[in-house]
């Protein structure tokens, strides 16, 4: 839709030139109390693209919550072309107990879009958003940080053998791209293939706002909002360096005990580099974990502590070139 027209949802509209915020019900609780959502809708007056912001399908994930929230209230867009829709928390049963998936039976809501109103109560509720607040859009991007215990590098998740995927992961601005279709039932892999582009933004850790992180984000809907005209004054950026990544893999502990980290999340490491050291509480029989290949991490444990099989670190491949221009600038830090 372009913002010469209202913006429609079950129940109601957003006129050009105006603001919305709605708590839309999608669901009920066991008491039969409504489950709803935060939604703030701003329909420009001016004609333009209609982007939708998400965050917090997993409820635990707080830092694009923080994004989508300083989108709709702290920016000024008076002179929006084009709609934003803020969706800042999907999980709301499990934003309420700090916990990732839906409290209803461990349900992932985001393994259950594009939804089924005759379904599971996780695809009833992702039917609802997706019809009302995702289909409707042009594009979208969806915000996630890595589960409890881990923490990621920022970087984006996307089809990139699609143009218009590419178009947005390029616009958002980011070093690392990881090209994917999105597992099924994902809000990123379905609104892609039901027409809506969507790319996911990784970023940090669950449970907590990491301010780089969140400022670093929103630099990148700002270059978005440049790309597609929503905002006219707005510049596309460029990170500086920029790697598509085709091949990665998870390292994992081949023995149990306490992880001595070598890097960090974002910083590269050379192929049969020590990354990290596995050792018992005597700092005895150090079981070395070595880089099958050259790369930057993705994403690194924050809790130090292993079993035999449990990941450490997501490791994605960089050429020669691309990683020594990553320890450069780690260099210059």
């Amino acid at each position: 839709m372009t913002a010469d027209a209202a913006f429609t949802y079950d129940g109601g509209k957003v006129a050009p030139g105006e603001r919305q915020n709605l708590r839309y019900r999608v669901s009920e609780t066991y008491l039969g109390d409504p489950v709803r959502i935060p939604v703030t809708v701003i329909n420009g007056e001016r004609p333009g693209p209609t982007l939708y912001l998400s965050a917090a399908a997993h409820g635990d994930e707080l830092n694009g919550i923080a994004v989508v929230r300083s989108v709709a209230y702290d920016w000024d867009l008076t002179d929006l072309a084009g709609t934003v829709v803020c969706l800042p928390v999907l999980n709301v049963p499990g934003f309420l107990t700090q916990q990732r998936y839906l409290p209803i039976y461990d349900r992932d809501l985001n393994r259950s879009f594009p939804g089924d109103p005759t379904s599971t109560s996780a695809k009833r509720m992702a039917h609802s958003i997706f019809r009302n607040f995702v289909e409707p859009c042009d594009l979208g991007i969806d915000f996630h940080t890595s589960t409890r215990g881990r923490t990621n590098t920022l970087h984006v998740r996307a089809d990139v053998d699609r143009p218009a995927v590419s178009r947005l992961a390029h616009a958002f601005g980011a070093s690392v791209v990881v090209d994917g279709e999105g597992s099924d039932g994902t809000l990123r892999g379905e609104a892609t293939r039901a027409g809506v582009p969507t790319i996911t933004v990784e970023m940090g850790e669950a449970h907590r706002f990491e301010r780089s992180l969140i400022d670093e984000a929103l630099a990148g809907v700002r270059s978005v909002f440049a790309e597609y005209g929503l905002d006219e004054r707005g510049r596309v950026r460029w990170p500086g360096w920029r790697t598509v990544v085709t091949e990665k893999t998870w390292i994992r502990a081949d023995a149990g005990g306490i992880v001595d980290m070598h890097y960090d999340r974002g910083e590269a490491v050379r192929e049969g580099e020590r990354v990290c050291t596995v050792t018992d509480p005597f700092k005895a029989d150090g079981t070395p974990i070595r880089a099958p290949f050259t790369g930057v991490l993705l994403g690194v444990l924050e809790n130090p502590v292993v079993y035999p099989g449990n990941p450490i670190c997501h490791l994605a491949e960089l050429d020669d070139s691309t990683a020594r221009i990553v320890e450069r600038r780690a260099a210059d830090r």
